[in-house]
């Protein structure tokens, strides 16, 4: 039986022979069975596929080069003024070793020999072809190629937005920002208003507002406004709605009249006669058979308070809506011009706690945190809907005879409270994105996470030393949210 040897030594001689054009016949295969067993052919086969074998690798050596060279390598794009790490799939090409990559400065970005990975923070947008040196390990002089891959950094969105000052000699000009911090109270209060970027793109004013009065009997109010981007002069709709709401109220005696509703509305176990200003018997006096007629009564007394309280408010908001339509006709605009929406609270602390009346046309929520941050309350209606038109305006007439008016109105006591936010949509739509998320203490708590610094651009609002407060709550109010760029308006009393 032949040896896998004299195959290879029969298959080398007849190579050869065919290579000269030598025809096989008897002789021809007698010579090479002999010559099969010479030790010179033996020595020259093994010499041969030593040499075949060292081609071989040389064509490796180069085909793993040229395939490195036309494998398509898709490098994620960078984006300025973020954190940028990309390693390359050495597994693929274990033979192939990079040394360097060229015009990687240029876009602010380094490579790590070691790890083989491409790092840094670019801070501009760029398109550049960065050039891949590399050899094989398996060539001896290492000979250094090239592969060349086109490499993007992506603008920073906010780059991109244009920052055009707005026109100060224009009709109803208003400032492009406005912070103010104050005692509230016997708490604290800062807000921060800003234009948002599409505002800033066009040149355009800043079309919210808000405006925070001390009020007489130890009442405070403050108001935040959002005047419609389609109203050409909603940003003094705004102002005049936060600035009149607020000082409607400056009046002693009809807050002493609230002051003593809302203590008869919050007295609890009391029974008063409607006719009567001051209280009758308690429950425990009252005899078991008249309990219920008693009961009926204290809820009846109680809706009359409530209503009395309700009214003084309804009457400043319409009020504020007769000065807008009045200011409209004085300037000659459609009222239209000035829509805008309204929020305010207006809070006493009495006794047994702290009241919050609160009123609200259109989609600004007013949140209220108690229990050291664990629990969280809507405070108003917000007129919001899957529909396009669903936010209403203190401009309008017909929000006045609609049934939900009574619920716009707010009543509520508060033992103590940590935070009450009235705040845009500019904060609340990338914030919360909808009406559910107001009421669910996941999401406001990771709202103060965010006002905390855990946020993309590590801003911190911080409560506790507050010298600085306003400033810090404006840059914070600076956030990237991709599709939200509208003006932004937040109150925090703390």
């Amino acid at each position: 039986m032949e040896t896998e040897h004299e195959n290879n030594m029969e298959t080398f001689l007849k190579d050869i022979l065919k290579d000269f054009e030598i025809e096989e016949n008897k002789i021809v295969e007698t010579t090479i069975s002999k010559l099969m067993q010479n030790a010179k052919v033996n020595d020259l086969e093994k010499s041969m596929h030593s040499i075949k074998k060292q081609v071989l690798e040389i064509f490796n050596m180069y085909r793993d080069k040229e395939e490195f060279k036309e494998k398509y390598i898709a490098i994620p794009n960078a984006n300025a003024k973020k954190e940028y790490q990309y390693s390359f799939n050495t597994g693929e090409f274990p033979n192939i070793v990079i040394r360097e990559i060229k015009n990687l400065d240029i876009a602010g970005l380094q490579f790590d020999h070691e790890k083989s990975c491409i790092t840094g923070t670019p801070m501009m947008a760029n398109t550049i072809d960065i050039q891949i040196v590399f050899y094989n390990r398996n060539d001896k002089n290492a000979t250094d190629d090239i592969k060349i891959i086109p490499f993007v950094v992506n603008a920073d969105p906010k780059d991109l937005w244009i920052d055009k000052p707005s026109d100060k000699g224009s009709r109803f000009a208003k400032s492009d920002t406005a912070t103010l911090s104050a005692k509230f109270l016997d708490k604290k209060i800062v807000i921060a208003s800003k234009r948002g970027r599409s505002h800033a793109h066009a040149g355009t004013f800043r079309d919210d507002d808000f405006h925070l009065l001390e009020l007489p009997d130890n009442w405070a109010v403050v108001a935040v406004a959002d005047g419609a981007g389609s109203a050409q002069y909603a940003r003094m709709g705004s102002k005049i709605a936060t600035e009149y709401i607020t000082k409607s109220f400056d009046d002693t005696e009809v807050l002493q009249q609230l002051s003593e509703h809302i203590i008869d509305f919050f007295s609890e176990h009391s029974v008063k006669d409607p006719e009567k200003t001051e209280p009758q018997n308690t429950i425990d006096d009252i005899p078991q058979e008249n309990k219920d007629k008693n009961e009926n009564l204290d809820e009846d007394y109680r809706l009359q308070k409530k209503s009395a309280i309700i009214n003084i408010l309804y009457k400043n908001v319409r009020n504020l809506h007769h000065e807008l339509k009045n200011f409209a006709g004085q300037e000659n605009i459609p009222i239209k011009d000035l829509n805008t929406t309204i929020i305010f609270a207006l809070i006493k602390k009495f006794d047994f706690g702290y009241v919050v009346l609160s009123f609200g046309v259109g989609d600004c929520p007013i949140n209220i945190m108690t229990d050291q941050h664990e629990k969280v309350q809507l405070l108003n209606f917000l007129d919001v809907g899957d529909v396009g038109g669903a936010t209403r305006f203190i401009t309008m007439g017909e929000i006045f005879s609609s049934p939900d008016m009574g619920a716009r109105f707010g009543i509520n006591c508060f033992e103590d409270f940590s935070k009450l936010f009235l705040m845009t949509d500019g904060i609340y739509d990338p914030k919360f994105l909808v009406e559910s998320k107001l009421e669910n203490i996941d999401n406001w708590k990771e709202f103060l996470r965010d006002l905390d610094g855990e946020n993309e651009e590590l801003v911190k609002v911080d409560f506790e030393e507050d010298s600085d407060i306003e400033a810090q709550l404006l840059h914070w109010m600076d956030f990237w949210s991709k599709g939200n760029h509208d003006d932004r308006t937040l109150a925090i009393i703390y």
